[in-house]
This record gives structure tokens, sequence and C-alpha cells, in this order.
């Protein structure tokens, strides 16, 4: 796991995303990454109803409870580490949900367009 060294996107220390649903492969507020997380949950965003929709008819319902594994569900508003294919291809459906630059990991630029990134950014002043 990369947590403490963490770099996000802007090459800065990699910022919590949220804990309220706790988020991240790791289960610790932030899209921290390593061996074991072969999806790359590295995009830090903000759940949309068209996002949830989109990935719910793709399979993934993140919606849904899933109590035996600790998830509650997600709802508009929510952030969550995504993974970093799933957003660029919400991107291309025209239903990215806004990205926090600074919780985004920097290992999300394998799959991701930094430009892209930011301007579906949430937090670039």
């Amino acid at each position: 796991m990369t947590q403490g060294k963490a770099r996000n996107v802007l090459h800065a220390p990699l910022e919590g995303c949220c804990s309220d649903p706790m988020t991240g492969f790791y289960r610790n507020g932030r899209c921290d990454t390593g061996p074991q997380d072969v999806g790359i949950h590295t995009v830090c965003a903000e759940m949309t109803e068209d996002f949830l929709a989109y990935t719910r008819d793709r399979g993934n319902d993140l919606s849904m409870p899933r109590p035996e594994l600790g998830f509650p569900g997600l709802r508009p508003g929510d952030r969550w580490c995504l993974c970093a294919a799933r957003w660029r291809e919400a991107l291309e459906a025209g239903v990215a949900p806004r990205v926090a630059l600074r919780a985004t990991h920097e290992r999300t630029l394998e799959v991701c367009d930094l430009a892209d990134l930011k301007a579906n950014a949430l937090d670039l002043i």
C-alpha cells in the first residue's frame, strides 16, 4: 500500500477522499493503491444520479447496500474512490462524476488524461 508517501495527480501529497462512507481500496478514506488493487480504485469522485445509474446499468450497482461487505450503498453527493477505467468510460459516455484532484492518486494517470480530470475537477481554483 502506498499510504504515507502517496502522491496525487498534481504531484502533491495525496489527501483523503471520504470517511463517511469509508472509501478506498483499503477502506482507509483515501484512494491509496497497491499491487492487490488490480482495478486501480484511485479516482476520488463525487457521485451523481447519472453516474450511479450508468454504473448500475453496467453491472456494478454502487447504490445498493452490501452489509456483508460493510458497504452502505452510495447516494448522490457521496465521494468514492472509483476505478480509473470506469471513470474514463463514464467520461466517454458523458456522465463522468466530478473529481477531487487532491485526493485522486497519481496512478490514475496510467488510465486517464490529466486534462480530462482537470476539466471535471471539484477542487481547482
